[in-house]
């Protein structure tokens, strides 16, 4: 790192502004994780709906929501990083409001076409919304990054009441067209998100000599093995996560659950996946980041555990609490392993490019799940979680063994 890119690093270090953009982020990150909670919980539900007697597809709009995400991430850094953090998420908020207008003119149409475009637009914005957690970081000290990460997806509390809450006061609104308001809704959302973001202060990578923001080729970051580890718990928390919540909703439905049961389901879920984000950087801090992360998988585990149990509404929701639990810790604290591996002038593309792995996997994941389900059962999906659980736990295990190793010498 050059004299002046390691002076502008540490002149970026000011937790009372970490602290500061950090609410800002949380509040917008409420706001956001609502609009996915609403794709997430009707997503599956209106492509039943318009679908004739094969139902494979039916989870294909929160498939299009994920890989919108998963297309929107490498861009979402580049835009930022070009641009500053606020510029990209005002005008990625601004673009939510149009995505989800379209999303509600497509119900109102009946156009399944049409509606799986409008999630993949949400998708998209929901690439600039993961990057508030690494936002909230860039200005804070290595002691409040943990703490900073947590305190943005803390906000993610409130998405988990907002979102499914929405949901219930808006699906019928427009009666006999189901959930037609809750995309209008949703465009109110992103309207007070993008009036939220409007107020942080993150000062732009400074650039090196030349014109260039320098740092390390991004292929030699990615060889690190804290990287390859970080990223891959990372994407197993992410990816099974979704395999298992895309599917529930369908299921629920399919052992003769209401709708209204499968959206508190999911808001269960998703204050599972926030609400410990408050404790969450505490725990790393005293704990350590691999142990944390290690706890997460064995919560995944379990999850898996009591979805095989049964198919009664305690299962489902049992279920889906510790799903929520097992992700928050799993991706939280790979999250903060991740930032060990980048200097602050190459944060935007490590970022970018670990969350383009994270969604790519996700969006795998949440395509598969429906046609697993149509075809093999909700026992299969929860079956594929423990081979991925058991290698992120190897991985964890080799680093440990490794850095260790790296020490003594």
């Amino acid at each position: 790192m050059s004299a002046t890119a390691a002076a502008s690093s540490h002149a970026f270090i000011d937790d009372r502004l970490a602290k500061r953009n950090a609410l800002l982020l949380a509040f917008a990150q409420a706001l956001g994780g609502a609009s996915a909670s609403i794709v997430i919980a009707t997503g599956s539900l209106i492509g039943s709906s318009l679908l004739g007697s094969d139902k494979s597809l039916a989870t294909l709009p929160v498939s299009a929501f994920v890989l919108g995400t998963a297309i929107g991430t490498l861009p979402a850094g580049a835009i930022m990083r070009r641009f500053g953090r606020r510029t990209g998420f005002m005008g990625a908020a601004a673009f939510g409001i149009f995505a989800a207008l379209l999303a509600s003119f497509a119900v109102f149409q009946g156009n399944f076409p049409l509606f799986i475009i409008a999630c993949s637009g949400s998708g998209f914005v929901g690439a600039f919304v993961q990057q508030f957690r690494f936002a909230a970081a860039d200005t804070a000290s290595d002691a409040f990054k943990p703490k900073a990460i947590s305190w943005v997806l803390a906000g993610g509390v409130l998405a988990g009441v907002v979102g499914p809450q929405t949901v219930i006061a808006t699906k019928d609104l427009f009666s006999p067209i189901l959930f037609a308001g809750t995309y209008l809704a949703q465009a109110g959302l992103s309207l007070v998100a993008l009036l939220l973001v409007s107020f942080i202060r993150i000062p732009k990578p400074v650039k090196a000599p030349g014109g260039t923001h320098g740092g390390r080729p991004i292929l030699t970051i990615m060889a690190q093995p804290r990287f390859i580890v970080a990223a891959a718990c990372g994407i197993c928390s992410y990816a099974l996560m979704s395999l298992v919540m895309t599917a529930t909703p369908l299921a629920m439905i399919g052992c003769g659950l209401s709708s209204t049961d499968a959206a508190l389901g999911i808001q269960w879920h998703v204050l599972a996946m926030f609400g410990p984000s408050f404790f969450t950087g505490n725990l790393i801090a005293r704990f350590g980041k691999e142990r944390i992360v290690t706890i997460g998988l064995a919560l995944l585990g379990g999850c898996a555990i009591i979805a095989l149990s049964g198919v009664e509404l305690a299962h489902f929701w049992s279920a889906l609490i510790l799903l929520g639990l097992g992700w928050n810790f799993g991706f939280i604290g790979a999250t903060a392993m991740l930032t060990d591996t980048y200097r602050s002038e190459e944060r935007n593309m490590v970022q970018a490019t670990n969350d383009f792995l994270v969604f790519g996997c996700v969006a795998f994941a949440s395509f598969s799940s429906g046609a697993l389900l149509n075809h093999f059962g909700w026992a299969t999906v929860n079956w594929l979680v423990f081979p991925f659980v058991v290698l992120c736990a190897v991985l964890l295990g080799w680093l440990v063994f490794h850095e260790k190793k790296q020490v003594a010498v």
